[in-house]
């Protein structure tokens, strides 16, 4: 046999020797601590906690309660059973590969800037005082086996609290509000959490609405009132919202409707941005409209929310010349404007007709208004 021919041979017993002994197969995790994955939206935000859930009584049956917090989960930094390259680490806060955590946006993390992206989740204990959550840039490795704390991003302090057992070791999110939430891990007997804010969060909304007002969306002038609404409900944006009411009434372009709805909205903008006189002139148009009962009501409400008080009750009289037809919205908003500027008498007066005349449609309200009479009595 030719000399290269048996070297050719021979490499090709070298390789598939090589490839045999890097292949891995597909099998149960270690203990079989199954992974597990929790996402949260705060708003447009997501947060995504990925990892290996261990159970109290361990891969064999055995019952380790009591012996979890300090002694299976090591207070302090360690030497993680001499692999790896660290000599000294934190817990990986649940077992086999890294814990993660993904956040789509910037966040802050117990008060802490955290800018978007995916990280290494620790948990370093401590006996007597909070324990400490570590976000590291490394995000891949096994475990902890290979922690620095020069790859530390951020670190934050937190106090355990007893919890309900729990068997198997487990992340969440609770007290989940529109602008943050708290993401705990909770197992056996403890439960530690951090809060993640979105500061930015409702301008996140505000480049989404954007974006969609470009496309298709846009077509629809009452898409830019209605996003006009949610950023004077919001105070933000305030001056890109006067021009969204302006395109929802643009007829020429945007098949739009100048009506009292769109007008007031621009008015209620224009206060917020403390140009009352030109407020004044567009809630003049917009009075000339035929406005309804309720929609002159909500002007009302507006204006008292804006702490015009006596601009209010002017408002809710002229609903009541108005509309004297009406035997119930019309007195519940005298009632209101009365309220608002110290006329208990009036306020009672204008309560208990309205109370004899509730509609049906706000019979379930009824309590409440009795409420609001019974505290000007009293």
């Amino acid at each position: 046999m030719k000399l290269h021919v048996l070297i050719f041979i021979l490499l090709v017993k070298l390789s598939s020797v090589t490839l045999a002994q890097t292949i891995t197969l597909t099998a149960p995790p270690n203990g079989n601590n199954q992974k597990s994955s929790v996402t949260q939206w705060i708003g447009l935000a997501s947060v995504t906690i990925t990892y290996h859930g261990p159970d109290v009584h361990g891969p064999n049956g055995e019952d380790r309660k009591g012996h979890i917090w300090g002694e299976l989960v090591h207070y302090g930094l360690k030497d993680p059973d001499g692999f790896g390259t660290s000599l000294a680490s934190p817990w990986r806060a649940g077992s086999n590969e890294i814990t993660t955590v993904s956040v789509s946006n910037d966040v802050k993390i117990n008060g802490k800037d955290l800018k978007a992206g995916t990280y290494g989740l620790f948990l370093m204990l401590d006996k007597d005082k909070p324990w400490t959550w570590i976000f590291s840039k490394n995000s891949t490795s096994w475990g902890s086996y290979y922690y620095t704390a020069d790859e530390d991003v951020l670190r934050v302090e937190a106090t355990p609290e007893v919890c309900a057992y729990t068997e198997w070791l487990t992340f969440g999110f609770d007290d989940r509000q529109a602008l943050s939430a708290n993401a705990y891990l909770q197992w056996e007997n403890k439960k530690i959490s951090f809060k993640i804010e979105t500061p930015n969060g409702m301008q996140l909304y505000v480049d989404k609405m954007r974006s969609e007002l470009t496309g298709y969306a846009g077509f629809n002038p009452a898409n830019w009132l209605t996003d006009a609404r949610f950023c004077l409900s919001n105070n933000i944006n305030l001056e890109e919202a006067l021009k969204w009411t302006d395109i929802s009434m643009n007829s020429e372009r945007f098949n739009g409707q100048k009506n009292f709805s769109a007008l007031q909205t621009k008015a209620s903008i224009l206060n917020a941005l403390h140009r009352d006189a030109e407020a004044e002139t567009v809630m003049t148009e917009a009075m000339t409209m035929d406005p309804s009962v309720a929609d002159i009501h909500q002007y009302g409400r507006a204006l008292l929310a804006a702490g015009k008080n006596e601009k209010a009750l002017e408002i809710f009289k002229l609903n009541r010349t108005r509309h004297k037809d009406d035997t119930f919205t019309t007195y519940v908003g005298l009632a209101r404007g009365y309220t608002a500027v110290g006329n208990k008498k009036e306020a009672i007066k204008n309560w208990e007709i309205a109370l004899k005349n509730v509609p049906e449609n706000q019979k379930a309200n009824t309590a409440a208004f009795e409420a609001e009479l019974a505290k000007l009595k009293g």
